[in-house]
């Protein structure tokens, strides 16, 4: 049976985040509700690369199917883009070797994260709004990020998984403007990792977090400690690596 690669881009505001759930309105199950229109209302399972939050927005989300189709991949993608609602479109389709997977054959994802500090409206859907930040205090607490750490610090507690270690490639702050963006790359990602990093180094930036204390949290992981979540509105899956 022909394996599907997609690369989607959606607007997350109006979404319960990409997991599909039985009464909310989910990326994977528009997808997947498609798919089931195409299949003839026989459905299709969806496996995504991540499994954004609520609100979260994605220009590089990548998911995979199975589905024995007459269609060739770009007659799928118009398909597929014809069905699906405004607010979520597929960039790219191509046929894929049967032994990947969207989740587990991904090496690197790489997350975007803008902060306007100048009040300006019409993105507020897409950045959050704060007052001034320092860049340079914001990269000093970034580049602790870096390397294979524990994150159960900056992590929603998840017993199912067997560690929280993940490996940063990327971890700094750019400014553009009146926008800051905070770059950060990496093999995996915690629930909410993002978001509690976010949060946490903007109070730093703010002046009611201590660096040292973002630092110990890094080097001394623990659960339930005080830390500081940054809303979803802000956050970009932009792009997730694979082997060639």
């Amino acid at each position: 049976m022909p394996r599907f690669k997609i690369k989607i881009q959606y607007d997350g505001t109006s979404y319960r985040g990409w997991q599909v759930q039985k009464e909310d309105r989910t990326v994977q199950g528009e997808i997947e509700s498609v798919l089931k229109i195409l299949n003839k209302g026989v459905g299709i399972r969806v496996h995504g690369a991540g499994r954004t939050d609520t609100g979260v927005h994605a220009t590089g989300q990548i998911a995979h199917f199975d589905f024995i189709t007459d269609m060739d991949s770009c007659s799928l993608k118009e398909a597929l883009n014809g069905n699906l609602p405004r607010d979520s479109r597929v960039m790219d389709c191509l046929v894929v070797p049967p032994d990947f997977h969207a989740r587990f054959s991904a090496k690197q994802r790489y997350y975007l994260y803008r902060i306007r500090t100048d009040g300006f409206l019409l993105d507020r859907n897409y950045t959050w709004q704060t007052s001034a930040l320092d860049k340079d205090i914001l990269n000093e607490a970034a580049k602790y990020v870096l390397g294979n750490h524990d994150f159960t610090s900056f992590s929603k507690n998840n017993k199912d998984l067997e560690h929280r270690r993940c490996i940063v490639y990327e971890s700094v702050w750019k400014k553009d403007g009146a926008v800051v963006n905070y770059h950060i790359t990496a093999n995996r990602f915690l629930h909410h990792m993002v978001r509690y990093l976010v949060g946490t180094m903007i109070e730093i930036s703010h002046g009611k977090f201590e660096l040292e204390q973002f630092k110990d949290m890094i080097d001394c992981p623990a659960e339930n400690v005080k830390i500081f979540k940054a809303p979803p509105k802000g956050l970009v899956l932009t792009k997730v690596d694979y082997d060639e």
